[in-house]
Parts: C-alpha cells; sequence; structure tokens
C-alpha cells in the first residue's frame, strides 16, 4: 500500500509578511484580537517583538551618542558654545528619559550604551571641532548620572 504525503499549502502569512509588512501588521493584529491565534503568523510575530526590544535599545543607545558628542564638544570647545550645541544636549537628554519612562528595564543598560556610544562620539566631536582626536579621553569621563542631569555641563564651574 502506498503512501501518499500531501504537501502543507503555503501559509499566506508568511508570504504577505514579505509582500506587504503594513498589512501583515494589521491583519496579524485582528487575528490575535480575535484570538485565532492558530491562524496568525507567530513565529515572525515573536521575531517582530524581538527586534522592537532591540530598536528600543538602539535608540537610547543612538541619542546617548548624539549628547556624549555635544557635551565633549561643550567641555573642550567652550568659546564655540552656541545655542545649537545647548539644543542638542537638551533634545537628546529628553529624548532618553522619554523612553526611559517608556521602558523601564531599559535603565539597567544605561552603562552599556554609555559605553558603547562613546567611541563614536569622540570621533564625532574631534570631527566637528577639529580637534585632535587624542585631547578628548579615551573612555567617558561622565557617569550616566551626569550624562543624564539637566544641571550637568561639563566644564562650567
Amino acid at each position: 500500500m502506498a503512501f501518499a504525503f500531501k504537501t502543507p499549502a503555503p501559509d499566506p502569512m508568511v508570504g504577505l509578511y514579505e509582500s506587504d509588512y503594513s498589512r501583515w501588521l494589521f491583519d496579524n493584529a485582528r487575528l490575535l484580537r480575535e484570538g485565532r491565534f492558530a491562524e496568525a503568523d507567530i513565529a515572525n510575530i515573536v521575531e517582530e517583538l524581538e527586534d522592537m526590544g532591540r530598536s528600543e535599545y538602539r535608540a537610547i543607545e543612538s541619542y546617548m551618542g548624539i549628547l556624549l558628542m555635544h557635551l565633549l564638544k561643550w567641555e573642550f570647545q567652550p568659546q564655540q558654545r552656541s545655542n545649537s550645541w545647548r539644543g542638542s544636549i537638551f533634545n537628546s537628554r529628553r529624548a532618553i528619559i522619554k523612553r526611559l519612562k517608556e521602558s523601564p528595564s531599559l535603565r539597567v543598560r544605561l552603562a552599556e550604551a554609555l559605553t558603547e556610544a562613546y567611541p563614536d562620539a569622540r570621533f564625532n566631536a574631534s570631527n566637528e571641532t577639529g580637534l585632535p582626536e587624542r585631547i578628548f579621553p579615551p573612555e567617558c569621563s561622565f557617569s550616566v548620572d551626569e550624562t543624564l542631569d539637566p544641571d550637568f555641563w561639563p566644564g562650567v564651574a
């Protein structure tokens, strides 16, 4: 007796994920809201949720890099201080604080974000000021608390 193996039909949600991401999002949201879990594209939903978590950290790290670069410029080029630098420092701090309010669990990764962002901030500060990179400390001299403190302005007594 011969056995016939039936090839499963391709999952339309997987194809939709690749061809129309926006529709895939809304269709899966509807399926989950309706409790139709077996029809939802669970594997890709899990992947997207993990990517969203990583994205939140990357946003904090990006804002930290901008913040550190302007703090370095503020400290090492006091004669060039501008409202633009002040605004960038203010906006970066607010953006980080806002994300921490939305995702407080990321607070434990702030030191990591500072450490990861600092080399690029150092390079960019050197590049934008024209000062040699060696002028800037090889390791970040600001603590996380100082970096986020609205009253902290390096080089200001």
